[in-house]
């Protein structure tokens, strides 16, 4: 099935440097106006491929869940939230600043050892993160269907869709990228095309 990926639009969180975890950061004024503009290149995009959109699917959060309303609109099909592709639970860390963060000699400042470590506070290691995103693909039905999540979520995702776990890649996706993908099953290497489609905006994340 053809599926399509896409990092939400700039939220507060972004905009203050704040590891936004499961809080709910509504978007910012910017992300407001990148949701709509992303909509309207996203629906041109696929017109020009005699293409369309048949299911949205959301995280939970404000700032999914807005940026997905322009796209319910673009499209004309209801918004559907899914709880497994929220964003990684931080526990104790969750809406600390990336300043504040550095000081914070329980954090695991090194991106490539997070598969087993559990953020203090009720947080989620990325192996937790992963197992929930193995079972949204597993269950996965709906063909040409856009899903709005996060970025260390997209993260997890990439690893899962490349076959690499526990494996995953260090970047993460901009605000308002769009991974195009042929969604076969779990355990396949899936080829991921991405599309920037507010090219603008690309900047390197701390996430």
């Amino acid at each position: 099935m053809k599926i399509y990926i896409m990092r939400h639009a700039q939220s507060e969180a972004n905009r203050r440097e704040v590891l936004a975890s499961q809080q709910d950061y509504p978007l910012s004024e910017e992300g407001e106006a990148q949701a709509l503009l992303i909509a309207k290149r996203f629906k041109a995009f696929l017109d020009e491929r005699d293409k369309t959109i048949e299911h949205i699917i959301a995280s939970p959060l404000l700032r999914a869940q807005q940026t997905a309303r322009p796209f319910e609109e673009a499209f004309g099909v209801k918004l559907e939230t899914n709880e497994l592709i929220i964003e990684q639970h931080l526990g104790r860390y969750s809406g600390m600043s990336y300043l504040e963060i550095e000081d914070e000699p329980g954090y695991m400042h090194d991106r490539t050892k997070r598969w087993d470590w559990i953020p203090a506070g009720g947080g989620e290691s990325y192996r937790m993160l992963a197992q929930r995103i193995v079972g949204f693909f597993s269950t996965l039905e709906t063909n040409d269907c856009l899903c709005v999540t996060h970025a260390v979520t997209m993260r997890l995702m990439h690893a899962v869709l490349t076959d690499t776990l526990p494996d995953y890649p260090e970047w993460i996706p901009a605000n308002g990228d769009i991974w195009e993908i042929d969604l076969e099953r779990v355990g396949v290497v899936h080829s991921i095309t991405t599309h920037h489609m507010i090219p603008e905006l690309l900047t390197v994340s701390k996430a």
